[in-house]
């Protein structure tokens, strides 16, 4: 299994994906992909007539409340989290659930009833992590073809039958293991945390592929905090939570008629607010991203999925507010 020692990329921390959780719903998710991928590689993949899916600890007491088996249908569907079109995530699930059919892997149509077959062990916490997940496959010659994964958070997954460290077998110039190993590196290099990071990711990818993947990053980040920010309505949970970006919006900018993230930015820039209108601001942007991830939106995990609204609002705040009065 391994776990806890492999460093790891900017781009691993920085995952695109869905809400509302990272270890509730992006590890499950990603686990199922892992789950097919596996049968696949076993070439018993087509040769499967049941499923059936146990949540254990925390997966299975708050679940629910995380769309933690919308995950476990969308992933063993096939779907990516970091491309899905949104407007599938419901209809591919209340498909599933109506029908008691999965397109398993988005290849073939195997009886899957998530009201059975996905089992909230409520009661039950597997040892080695409180965010426990089993995969049990049965193929057409009776075998059993199990798995256990752990979702241990920022979307990262352990598993017992499965060593998937690989995935970080990275070999940075500058190996960090803790803050000392940074200062020590800045020290002895003279140069900044900022190009020690870069070099180290310089190491894996190009300058260009560098880049490519962060501007994805960033748009993602500022799409969610657009459309955070443009969107009303209560938000789901059975809470009757109402939105309050769009109204925290409003209240600063009532002129907004914006039809784009770059429209809305030029916007907020041209005006003018005092330093409490700017703290707003700030939470303003951060709270669009919330709701979008609570409402099963694509969001960035900066570093999870709850704290997703944080590093958007930082870097929102520079454009608006630092940048634009240079």
């Amino acid at each position: 299994m391994r776990s806890g020692s492999e460093r790891i990329s900017v781009l691993d921390i920085f995952k695109i994906g869905i809400g509302p959780s990272s270890s509730h719903t992006m590890g499950p998710w990603k686990a199922g992909l892992t789950f097919i991928a596996e049968l696949k590689k076993k070439n018993v993949f087509t040769e499967i007539t049941s499923i059936r899916v146990g949540l254990y600890g925390s997966l299975a007491k708050t679940g629910k409340g995380h769309g933690t088996d919308m995950a476990v249908i969308l992933g063993l569907s096939g779907y990516d989290p970091e491309t899905i079109d949104l407007k599938l995530i419901t209809e591919v699930v209340e498909k599933v659930k109506t029908n008691c059919v999965i397109n398993l892997g988005g290849i073939y149509d195997l009886e899957f009833n998530p009201e059975s077959d996905i089992v909230f062990h409520s009661d039950k916490c597997l040892s080695f992590h409180p965010n426990g997940i089993s995969f049990e496959a049965i193929s057409s010659d009776g075998k059993n073809h199990s798995y256990t994964f752990y979702s241990v958070g920022g979307g990262f997954i352990l598993c017992d039958e499965l060593d998937l460290s690989q995935q970080f077998d990275y070999h940075f110039p500058y190996p960090i293991d803790s803050a000392e190993d940074l200062n020590r590196w800045a020290h002895s290099t003279e140069k900044s945390i900022t190009q020690i990071v870069t070099e180290n990711e310089l190491s894996l990818r190009t300058e260009k592929e560098l880049k490519h993947e962060l501007t994805g990053i960033w748009k993602v980040m500022a799409d969610c905090m657009f459309k955070g920010c443009h969107s009303e309505g209560i938000l789901p949970g059975g809470l009757h939570v109402q939105r309050r970006a769009r109204a925290m919006n409003i209240n600063m900018l009532p002129e907004d008629e914006s039809a784009n993230f770059s429209e809305w930015l030029k916007l907020i820039k041209s005006n003018s607010f005092t330093f409490p209108e700017i703290l707003k601001w700030v939470s303003c942007f951060a709270i669009s991203v919330n709701e979008e991830n609570a409402s099963f939106g694509r969001v960035v995990t900066a570093p999870t999925n709850g704290a997703a609204g944080v590093i958007p609002a930082v870097l929102m705040y520079y454009l608006c507010f630092v940048d634009g009065a240079k």
